[in-house]
């Protein structure tokens, strides 16, 4: 099958939409650059507290610094990088800081060699994460946008269901230092060639259009459903000061925090419930499977209805989840567990694109992504380096799992809160977020 290259092609019967290939590249990078980084990592915990003698508040601390010293700012450059020079240079600069970390973790002998190593990653996962990744199928994709971020983000369903047992497999064979330097060694030679070769920033770039539409599809589709694929754009300035952009920063804050704590402490928390090494990677990669499904079905919803109601179902379903690890002593209990929780953690990222894009549009998408993801950065690590604090102060996650129950529905209610009227900016600002021919009903 032939890909459309030419500048004056656009779709035509036999050749492949070339936005699905972006999509096979955003796939591969969310496999590695976040997938095997996010879920793998926390199989690396055990190592280091046995090993050099770390504390669970040391190997959640590292990337909790690495959250304020460049995933604050730099989370903001990221976005107005990408709203100038578009993903694929932004990608490209993330592999480097995303692999590198890694060989030289199998280096390190103390904690702060460990914590400069995981500014360094969080700088790369800035760069080379879900920010760039959203942005970019955001604007290959306007109908199918849902799907096609759904696609997407199996990769990073994938790479967490790969990433546990293979971690466990290669500690054990070879040790955890040659383990880390292997990881950070393939996703380099994986990720360059993809970013050189088959990302390019927008359709736009190659004479296409999105979804590889013609111009008369294009405008025939601009007003085809109440649901539309996206709002007339509002500037960032604008959109930051309405209550719906903060909504969906609570509710992001409250559920991926708490989701990050799961993350990075379910294999330590099984380990104290007696379950081997091996055993609570195989639980974990199960979570991450059941996350597969959700992501699939995310997508397929979120094309069809409000985003924002399914975004919030998704949400909901993560709390009523989570007082099943008071039972986790039975192992029955943590495969329902791993099946209700995985499966709602499948559209934990994915959606938030595409609700940022309904409520304000493609144009400063970049940097409202910029802004969500750094307000949920600090909270995923900062929540995860309380929980540890929590359990070594009652040598137990019970009060760490009943806060994060909160966490969850709160976040449910917030995002379920936000506007019906939301593709409507402010009377005042019409000129500025309208284009001048458009009709305001």
């Amino acid at each position: 099958m032939k890909i459309s290259y030419s500048r004056e092609s656009q779709q035509k019967p036999g050749r492949i939409f070339y936005g699905w290939w972006v999509v096979l590249a955003a796939f591969l990078n969310l496999f590695f650059s976040v997938g095997v980084i996010y879920y793998g990592f926390p199989v690396f915990y055990p190592a280091f507290v046995r090993a050099l003698g770390f504390s669970r508040t040391d190997v959640t601390q590292g990337f909790l610094i690495g959250a304020f010293v460049v995933g604050i700012p730099f989370g903001l450059i990221t976005g107005a990088l990408i709203d100038r020079i578009g993903t694929r240079w932004v990608i490209l600069s993330g592999v480097l800081f995303v692999g590198l970390p890694l060989v030289l973790m199998g280096f390190m002998t103390q904690v702060w060699q460990y914590e400069v190593l995981c500014v360094a990653e969080t700088l790369g996962y800035t760069l080379a994460g879900p920010i760039a990744n959203q942005v970019l199928v955001s604007q290959w994709f306007s109908q199918r946008r849902g799907q096609a971020m759904g696609y997407a983000y199996l990769g990073l369903g994938l790479g967490g269901v790969v990433a546990p047992p293979a971690a466990d497999w290669l500690i054990r064979t070879f040790g955890w230092r040659l383990a880390l330097e292997a990881g950070g060694i393939l996703i380099m030679v994986v990720l360059f060639p993809i970013g050189l070769w088959v990302t390019r920033s927008s359709p736009a770039e190659m004479g296409l259009l999105p979804d590889g539409s013609d111009h008369s599809e294009k405008s025939a589709q601009a007003g085809r459903t109440p649901n539309a694929a996206s709002a007339p754009s509002v500037p960032t300035a604008v959109a930051v000061r309405g209550a719906n952009f903060w909504l969906i920063m609570a509710g992001t804050v409250f559920v991926l925090g708490a989701s990050n704590v799961v993350i990075q402490h379910f294999i330590l928390f099984l380990e104290d419930k007696h379950y081997s090494s091996t055993i609570a990677s195989q639980f974990l990669s199960v979570l991450l499977v059941s996350s597969l499904g959700g992501r699939v079905l995310a997508g397929y919803i979120a094309d069809r209805l409000r985003k924002k109601n399914t975004m919030a179902l998704f949400y909901l379903l993560m709390g009523l989840g989570m007082p099943l690890l008071y039972l986790a002593s039975h192992p029955v209990a943590l495969w329902i567990f791993a099946a209700i929780f995985g499966f709602a953690m499948g559209a934990d990222y994915m959606l938030i694109p595409l609700v940022l894009a309904e409520c304000f549009g493609l144009e400063s998408l970049g940097m409202l992504l910029s802004l969500i993801v750094t307000g949920f950065s600090i909270s995923q690590w900062g929540a995860s380096w309380m929980a540890g604090k929590a359990f070594e102060m009652y040598h137990s996650y019970e009060l760490v799992w009943r806060v994060l129950t909160v966490a969850c529905v709160a976040g449910a209610a917030a995002i379920y809160a936000i506007s019906p009227r939301w593709n409507k900016p402010a009377k005042e600002n019409m000129d500025m977020s309208l284009p001048a021919d458009a009709e305001v009903h």
